[in-house]
């Protein structure tokens, strides 16, 4: 392991026994089709994942306060602002803190990003549009990314195939990554991270990435070892300071992800930007 790069964890779930009393069971999910270890599923202490991060070389994970479709809908959650805020506090030279977004909200939740960033030190927002089966260049967004730019934080989304979470909720895949290049014309000063690889579609989030200076990938939620190959080539070529390193833990784990992202042997000024330098450049971080 290059032992001495620290990593940033662009996309992390606050995974503790409080964030998971609320939500539905998601255990079909969880623990048949991703495989997450029970003892993980069933919620992990604050100083648990730090432990499990240090074990990895991570330094920092930007903790998602996830809105996971309208939340009067039973298969659906909202993670609260605070519990984030919260565990951010605590940890804070740890945890950042990304803002979910919905849609449906309308201003409330424009509103509510606003206040996140200012009062709460929030870094950026973070949205699944296939939870509201609502592409990333439809309209409802437009407010969201607009506040954004006048606060000057990116915002990261799912893009590529989304599954079935939820047996009696199935949503349909709308975060194609070509839905981007509208949102990157008609925002140019907004920085757009496309979370989850882009999967099937990778080599479309990596055209957008390439077109658009305003574009970024986060490479989260696929193992590396399963990664395209046009994908690692990217990484370690031309698209060097436009990925970031990820987990979506709890979807993949920080030590065995860190270990395949290794084993890729990807050159070292590569290696580092991916694993650090990017998140901290584009996120506007001090190192």
């Amino acid at each position: 392991m290059s032992d001495e790069i620290w990593a940033i964890d662009s996309v992390v779930n606050i995974w503790t026994k409080e964030a998971l009393a609320a939500r539905p069971d998601r255990t079909a999910f969880f623990r048949g089709k991703i495989g997450v270890d029970r003892e993980t599923f069933e919620g992990i202490s604050l100083e648990t994942m730090l432990a499990r991060m240090d074990a990895a070389k991570i330094e920092r994970a930007f903790l998602v306060a996830a809105k996971v479709g309208v939340k009067w809908h039973p298969a659906c959650y909202h993670v609260p602002y605070e519990l984030v805020a919260a565990a951010v506090r605590q940890y804070p030279d740890r945890f950042s803190g990304l803002a979910g977004l919905d849609p449906t909200e309308g201003m409330d939740g424009v509103r509510a990003l606003e206040r996140a960033v200012k009062e709460d030190g929030f870094i950026g927002a973070h949205f699944y549009p296939h939870w509201f089966e609502l592409p990333p260049d439809h309209a409802k967004w437009y407010p969201f990314y607009a506040k954004c730019v006048e606060l000057g934080v990116p915002v990261q989304l799912q893009v590529g195939q989304s599954l079935v979470y939820d047996a009696s909720y199935p949503r349909r895949s709308v975060g194609r990554p070509i839905c981007l290049d509208a949102v990157a014309c008609d925002f140019p000063e907004l920085k757009i991270i496309g979370i989850h690889v882009g999967i099937p579609w990778t080599d479309e989030m990596i055209a957008m990435a390439w077109k658009h200076q305003n574009v970024f990938i986060a490479a989260d939620a696929h193992s590396p070892k399963y990664w395209p190959e046009s994908f690692v080539r990217y990484i370690d070529s031309y698209g060097q300071d436009k990925v970031m390193f990820g987990t979506d833990f709890p979807v993949l784990q920080f030590e065995r992800t860190r270990a395949e992202v290794e084993g890729l042997k990807l050159r070292p000024g590569p290696l580092r930007k991916f694993l650090r330098d990017n998140a901290l450049r584009i996120y506007g971080l001090a190192p």
